[in-house]
């Protein structure tokens, strides 16, 4: 296959993602497709991750870049790559720890549009339920399944897009350009572990290129791989009290902060392109990954934790009766409970433990218990499609995707309350599905006109369906078992099945036109447009449009900006998921029923349908070469209305329970608390990306100096109590207002080492959603390093460190007395914006072929 015909059909499907449309070469315009190469295909170590010549700010990283990053994990790599891309460990989490959500430019996950090679991905079927304020009830693209071994290039767009792709483009686009060679490959082995001895990561990935006839290539990569779990925990008082008191089987510590365990993470990704002659080409590519992830949850007090031990905050024991269960009188006496070891009183001795009509789960878990909640999770995905030219000069590109994100969940170490001490111990609480279709026909084409140096056309249709399916857990999971009316949880405690009334396939439909021009009005002067309407099954039609320029004052210094409108729709998952899970309020743990907005529960509390998020955004920017230093420097503003996120948890009023019931609403006396899915806030965040870079020689040999800089801040605008004080708080403050990095790469014939500083600003801390006052995290510099030997052409191996100096995170310290600092177990503040896991080292050995 022609490389040349390649790249410039790249070029296009690229370009028109971005909206910006360079000047597309032919393959007989070698001019032409020079320029093209130096906007989209990132070459080696050195280039330019911004391109100086478009006028939005897109950041080009590398594979070379990418394989030395210290972290094979995607998230990890952009973190410490993108200044402006936030990721956090989000321990006890939910399903949030199964798929971490991710934050560009200080906004929610699933506001960053995902590409990979031009087209759109599908959404993983994990809806952040405690993602930590800024995520709580996102759903956004899973990237982790992306290793980096498939990877050409990164191409990150810091800017809207939605006149361009549609919904989730308001804070930018991450494109993942797959590697498309067609000899050659790599072997990689990569070992690591945490200084703390614990998270130890063992990897192996590799990638190979073949011929595909003489004109096509079939590019084929793997990453598999295991990392053990964490712990940053301190053991928590009540459970060290238990100990002291002689009580059997707590823990040490009781409750686990740290990252989850990763089982079996594989990855396969496959890319494969054929010449079909005139300037044609079909290609395909699409993955398999799968993992099983396993996560810790919050300790069950053997006193006090409601539905199981006690009802009333551990005065007296919940005790179960089976002679009423089975519709007879109640015999059970009570039990206060006024020692440390309540199994150890005479009155539950003689009541419990000496008649065998009674029975209180202390029986079997007399020290508590600590679920552990997790998955597994199936990604796949596949595109075909093909592209050219026509006779009359129009380039075309004709595609078909389909994507499927699958989560299975699973709760180990908890119970069933409801059914007594016949419990089963583990659950299969059900799966969530997301499920994607995209067909996509774009054209474009030069047009020549007199008053312009050039002018470019594009436009297309695109038809995406979506559809989100909730499988029942099994029974155990979620029936009212016999001892329900006495006052017994229903459901595994701490994520309940979901019921087959819950459970169901929800989708919609959606199609759009659109149309990009840009003009070069003159050879320093270039302004571009875009148009996109779009309709949507569900609530029906949005328009937005997108203006873009750039104008050169020098060979050396040009100016840039845009001005766009954007939306994002509410997925299909927000829009119909219900679920129960357990979460912390006001220091206590209760469960609280997500719901519909169209719930009648949500509906008496206030909730209304939900509909698209809008936004408005513009940037303004500078790009400067001083010799060979390259420099740009982009300001942005974006303001999104009518954002859609989790609301507050309520607490049902004896009112709203004799309303629901009389409403026939089932089940309301189970429900502690309610939130819901709703457009409540508005919110302005802007900021600054400064970016420069520097090659040249030093020490007689390569260097690349590079710096890259964000200021970022968020102000919620308006919002009511459903989204309430604490989470405005968090909107705004979680984050750092600034973050940088500082690169040095350094490389010699036999020798190459990276050095990489990063800065993050004060950040506001906070450990189990307590809402106390507001605790700012201490500003931090952490350094990674990996220094590489050439054992030949063949053979590297390397050793690397992430945080080098062992920086820790901030201790939690939450003043005023209102807790006790370890109260809840934990050591650092988890909102840490570079983690609370400390240093790590690495070796790994790579073979290339």
């Amino acid at each position: 296959m022609s490389n040349t015909f390649r790249t410039g059909t790249i070029a296009l499907a690229v370009s028109m993602a971005l909206g910006t449309v360079s000047a597309y070469a032919a393959e007989g315009d070698k001019t032409k497709a020079e320029d093209v190469e130096k906007i989209v295909v990132v070459g080696s170590r050195g280039a330019p991750r911004s391109v100086n010549d478009s006028p939005v700010p897109i950041d080009l990283i590398g594979s070379e870049e990418l394989k030395r990053g210290g972290n094979t994990n995607m998230l990890e790599l952009l973190k410490g790559t993108v200044p402006s891309f936030n990721v956090h460990e989000n321990p006890i989490s939910d399903a949030a720890s199964l798929v971490k959500p991710a934050n560009l430019r200080g906004l929610s996950s699933d506001s960053t549009l995902i590409l990979v090679n031009g087209k759109r991905r599908h959404k993983a079927s994990v809806i952040a339920m405690l993602g930590g304020g800024i995520n709580d009830g996102a759903q956004g693209s899973d990237i982790s399944v992306i290793p980096s071994s498939a990877l050409k290039q990164v191409e990150i767009l810091r800017d809207g897009a939605a006149a361009q792709y549609g919904s989730d483009a308001i804070a930018g686009v991450m494109n993942f350009v797959l590697r498309d060679d067609a000899e050659g490959g790599s072997l990689t082995a990569r070992y690591g572990s945490y200084y703390e001895g614990d998270g130890d990561t063992m990897e192996v990935s590799g990638n190979v290129g073949m011929p595909l006839t003489k004109d096509g290539f079939v590019n084929l990569s793997f990453q598999y791989k295991n990392s053990d779990a964490t712990s940053r925990s301190v053991q928590r008082p009540d459970a060290a009290g238990f100990i002291a008191e002689g009580v059997s089987g707590v823990g040490n510590p009781a409750q686990v902060w740290g990252s989850p365990e990763v089982n079996d993470d594989i990855t396969i990704f496959a890319n494969v392109g054929l010449d079909l002659g005139n300037n044609n080409e079909a290609y395909m590519f699409g993955n398999f990954s799968e993992r099983d992830v396993r996560g810790g949850f919050y300790y069950r007090n053997p006193h006090t934790r409601g539905g199981v031990y006690s009802n009333d905050d551990g005065a007296s024991l919940l005790i179960g009766d089976i002679a009423q269960a089975a519709g007879d009188a109640r015999t059970c006496q009570p039990v206060a409970i006024t020692t440390g070891n309540v199994i150890t009183q005479d009155d539950y001795i003689a009541n419990v433990t000496n008649d065998e009509n009674c029975f209180a789960f202390n029986e079997i878990l007399p020290g508590g218990f600590t679920p552990n909640f997790g998955g597994n999770i199936v990604d796949t995905a596949i595109t075909m499609g093909t592209r050219g030219e026509l006779d009359n000069g129009v380039m075309y590109d004709v595609s078909g995707s389909v994507g499927m994100n699958e989560s299975s969940y699973v709760i180990y170490n908890t119970v069933n309350p409801s059914l007594g001490l016949d419990t089963p111990r583990d659950f299969n609480p059900g799966k969530h599905t997301q499920l994607e279709k995209t067909f996509n026909v774009d054209f474009s084409k030069d047009i020549d006109v007199d008053m312009f140096d050039n002018l470019m056309v594009a436009g297309g249709y695109e038809w995406h369906a979506e559809s989100f399916e909730v499988t029942a857990g099994n029974v155990e999971s979620y029936e009212a078992g016999p001892y329900t009316d006495q006052g017994f949880g229903i459901g595994s405690n701490g994520f309940p099945g979901f019921k087959p009334e819950s459970a169901g396939v929800f989708s919609r439909q959606n199609y759009a036109l659109y149309v990009d021009v840009e003009a070069q009005i003159t050879q320093d002067f270039l302004i571009g447009t875009a148009v996109r309407y779009e309709d949507y099954s569900s609530f029906g039609s949005t328009t937005n449009y997108k203006v873009t320029g750039q104008y050169n004052i020098t060979d050396d210094f040009s100016l840039r900006g845009s001005i766009s409108t954007g939306f994002r729709a509410p997925t299909v998952g927000q829009a119909n998921y219900s679920n129960v899970q357990t979460e912390l309020k006001e220091g206590k743990l209760v469960d609280t029923a997500l719901l519909p907005a169209t719930n009648p529960i949500a509906v008496q509390l206030g909730a209304q349908e939900l509909t698209p998020e809008e936004s408005f955004s513009h940037t303004l920017g500078v790009v400067w070469t001083i010799g060979d230093v390259f420099i740009t420097l982009d300001y942005y503003n974006i303001v999104v209305e009518d954002r859609v996120s989790k609301s507050d948890s309520y607490t049902l009023t004896d009112a709203d329970r004799d309303a629901l019931k009389a409403a026939g609403v089932a089940n309301v006396d189970s429900i502690n608390g309610v939130s819901f899915f709703t457009n409540d806030f508005d919110t302005t965040t802007s900021g600054i990306d400064l970016i420069s870079n520097y090659a040249t020689e030093v020490f007689d040999g390569d260097a690349t100096f590079s710096l890259a800089y964000n200021y970022n801040k968020t102000e919620v605008d308006r919002y009511t109590d459903v989204t309430g004080d604490f989470k405005v708080s968090r909107l705004e403050n979680d984050l750092p207002n600034h973050r940088a990095t500082a690169t040095w790469s350094q490389s010699w014939d036999q020798v190459s080492f990276l050095l990489r500083g990063n800065y993050y600003g004060e950040y506001q801390g906070v450990h189990v959603d307590y809402d106390a006052t507001a605790i700012t995290g201490d500003a931090a510099i952490t350094l990674d390093a990996e220094v590489s030997y050439f054992i030949n052409d063949s053979f590297t191996v390397s050793l690397g460190a992430q945080n080098l100096l062992d920086q820790q995170a901030t201790e939690i310290d939450i003043p005023g007395g209102a807790i006790p600092n370890n109260n809840w177990g934990g050591k650092y503040y988890e909102t840490s914006p570079f983690g609370f896991n400390g240093g790590f080292y690495y070796v790994k050995a790579s073979y290339n072929f």
